[in-house]
């Protein structure tokens, strides 16, 4: 297995010639690193004009490993060659370290470089990078691999801390300054090399002429200081594997490169997998690059019937000063807005908030005093009822979540659910599956007024910014939602994988029925504890509604009939519940009251079927004497019992009367907001 280390750049905020000297002190051994044994120098040469300097030792380590690892491959301690070569002219030290013991079977190569900062003369850059190559170990290559990887970030861990360290041994000593190497000035230049060599002679002089070719700085290394900053507290093996990933990109794009916060975020999400997260970030590129994702900040037009009934938006930030979204998702008619603006409309906009946050997320880090990488999502469910489980726009919303989860990841920082009803266990047993494990654990819950209780929204977003809605002091411009009128229906806006919901091929059913005729959909049901749902809208007229069950194995309304005798020309409005002399109260049974609902509503509903049997939706055609028939759209689903274990009592019962916009719905019994 090989793995590349790559650190980011350090930087000391002292001279070149300084930070030369008081790296020099940590040889030919250093306390502040017990690993190090001793350091010997096995050749040392300088040029003739003091502006070079070759050195080669051999360093014997005490390598931090388990007792038994080092009894069972026979060594105590592990040697290293390191060669530096110190270029003063050119203010560079380059230096290469690689293991002697065990060579043939771990390959240990280590480079750094010291240098000049290329926008500030007086201060010294640190770049550090290792590639770990375990052939064969016994069977043991992956301790190798963990061991090595320990000691490597110890390493960088220390590294800056004893060139401040030692600096200050250097100025005790009487050094405070050091002029740069300056050809024509000898004595000089001979002063600077006894003091950055600490008075040792070389073993061999080399002569000027040979000079030794200096390596070319990468040009996708990040200051250590800007990560911490901008990107927060990394390890050492988080900064190396955000470097490859920027490496990689870098030289895949061969132009715009995601910023650093967003190779962050993709790493994190495949747990610093560079392959899997280079994988997830390719595809997500793609995806822009196909959607003109980057334009839609600036050419999305928020469409009038968003503004006007879209309940979310962003409302300043919680206490760890990540920008806050408000989302009223009890107040959102949800199949209003798929059937106005379309699944894509809705995507669009999710699209366009995600691309908004990100922008959020650099202004705060930048107004900050450290990194903020994430905004807080605050869930409002007040209202929130069975009508928000019609099925199409559930499945619409898994795709949306998809969608973001796959080019967006790791941006929820925390979601806060308050006013969360009885019936929200449904609905988040439905969508919490799609959702990535690490961002449900970012999920709290509220039920009722908890959330004013201790533990609450005051621990998370300022008392001054709670929302009033919330009954807070701060003015909310959220808008609070609502029924989306019909007339903003677009026909065919909602098309979804299944058809278009108002055409005929849909998973939608038309039904069109004379007065007193009726229509029924016999449900068999073989799992108890399953839940029966439903969704229609009655176009014209008034249409009754109500839920039967029978212990007897019903059958098609027209086979039902001509079995006992009634034939094709049986008369419509007899229920098959009648057929073969069936009795109300002894055959079967009323589960759920009749409604009578009217012109332009739409109804949502729900019904445990405790017991097996047959369960009978029945619509009837309450009106009066017209010409015109009334007219129904209706769609059921059955949902297995394992998805609702616990649940059960928030189900029961569960209707939902919507989008009454008629006339008449002002008097409809049917209960609705």
């Amino acid at each position: 297995m090989v793995q590349e280390y790559v650190s980011p750049v350090r930087v000391h905020k002292y001279p070149f010639e300084m930070v030369m000297a008081a790296y020099e002190m940590r040889f030919p051994s250093c306390p502040q690193i017990p690993v190090v044994i001793e350091c010997v120098i096995t050749e040392d040469s300088w040029s003739a004009d003091d502006s070079q300097r070759d050195t080669t030792r051999k360093c014997q380590l005490n390598v931090e490993a388990p007792y038994l690892l080092k009894k069972m491959i026979g060594v105590d301690y592990v040697y290293f060659i390191q060669k530096n070569h110190l270029d003063l002219k050119s203010r560079v030290l380059e230096i290469e370290a690689t293991n002697e013991t065990f060579a043939a079977r771990v390959g240990v190569v280590e480079k750094c470089k010291y240098y000049v900062h290329p926008d500030n003369p007086d201060w010294t850059c640190f770049e550090q990078r290792a590639l770990l190559d375990v052939k064969n170990f016994f069977g043991l290559e992956n301790t190798v691999e963990k061991i090595a990887m320990k000691q490597y970030a110890a390493n960088i861990a220390k590294g800056k801390e004893l060139i401040e360290e030692f600096m200050k041994e250097v100025h005790a000593g009487g050094v405070t300054e050091l002029s740069p190497w300056s050809a024509g000035e000898p004595a000089r230049n001979r002063e600077l090399r006894r003091v950055v060599a600490r008075g040792a002679e070389p073993l061999s002089p080399r002569p000027a002429a040979e000079g030794k070719r200096l390596s070319i700085a990468d040009p996708y290394t990040l200051d250590s200081e800007y990560i911490k900053r901008y990107l927060g507290e990394l390890t050492p093996v988080q900064e190396s594997r955000l470097l490859q990933l920027r490496k990689w990109i870098a030289d895949l794009q061969k132009g715009k490169v995601p910023s650093d916060t967003t190779l962050l975020r993709f790493l994190r999400a495949r747990d610093f997998s560079v392959e899997k997260a280079r994988e997830m970030l390719s595809q997500s590129l793609l995806w822009r690059k196909k959607h003109q994702v980057d334009r839609i900040l600036s050419e999305y037009e928020t469409p009038d019937v968003v503004r006007q009934y879209f309940p979310g938006g962003w409302h300043h930030h919680d206490k760890d000063g990540r920008p806050l979204y408000i989302l009223r998702l009890g107040q959102m008619d949800v199949k209003g807005l798929l059937k106005s603006i379309g699944e894509d409309g809705l995507l669009k906009l999710t699209l366009h908030v995600c691309e908004e946050g990100l922008k959020l997320l650099e202004e705060a880090t930048r107004s900050s005093e450290h990194a903020i990488q994430s905004w807080c999502l605050l869930v409002d469910l007040d209202g929130l009822n069975m009508r928000h489980l019609w099925r199409p726009g559930v499945r619409a919303l898994l795709r949306i979540i998809q969608i973001v989860e796959a080019n967006y990841p790791e941006t929820m920082g925390r979601v806060l659910i308050v006013r969360a009803p009885r019936v929200f266990p449904i609905l988040w047993t439905i969508v919490s599956t799609f959702i990535d494990e690490n961002t449900r654990s970012k999920f709290l819950f509220y039920g009722g007024k908890d959330y004013l209780q201790p533990g609450g929204l005051l621990d998370y977003i300022p008392k001054d910014l709670i929302p009033d809605f919330l009954g807070g002091p701060c003015k909310s411009f959220v808008h609070e939602g609502g029924l989306v009128p019909k007339s903003l229906y677009v026909s065919g806006a909602f098309t979804e994988r299944d058809g278009d919901p108002l055409s005929e091929d849909s998973i939608y059913r038309s039904v069109s029925l004379g007065k007193g005729q009726l229509h029924e959909v016999i449900v068999h049901n073989r799992d108890p504890q399953s839940v029966l749902t439903w969704d229609f809208d009655v176009l014209r007229h008034d249409i009754s509604f109500t839920v039967y069950r029978s212990d007897r194995e019903l059958d098609h309304p027209d086979r039902a009939a001509a079995a006992c005798g009634g034939g094709a020309g049986a008369e419509e409005s007899r229920s098959v519940l009648e057929g073969c002399g069936g009795r109300e109260g002894e055959h079967y049974h009323r589960v759920e009251p009749a409604l009578v609902c009217h012109d332009g509503e739409s109804i949502q509903g729900s019904h445990v079927m405790s017991e097996s049997g047959s369960y009978v939706l029945q619509w009837r055609c309450e009106a009066a004497d017209s010409a015109r028939a009334a007219q129904l759209m209706y769609f059921h689903e059955t949902l297995a019992s394992h998805h609702y274990r616990g649940s059960m009592s928030s189900l029961q019962s569960a209707i939902s009367g919507f989008s009454c916009l008629s006339g008449k719905s002002v008097t409809s019994s049917c209960p609705s907001r």
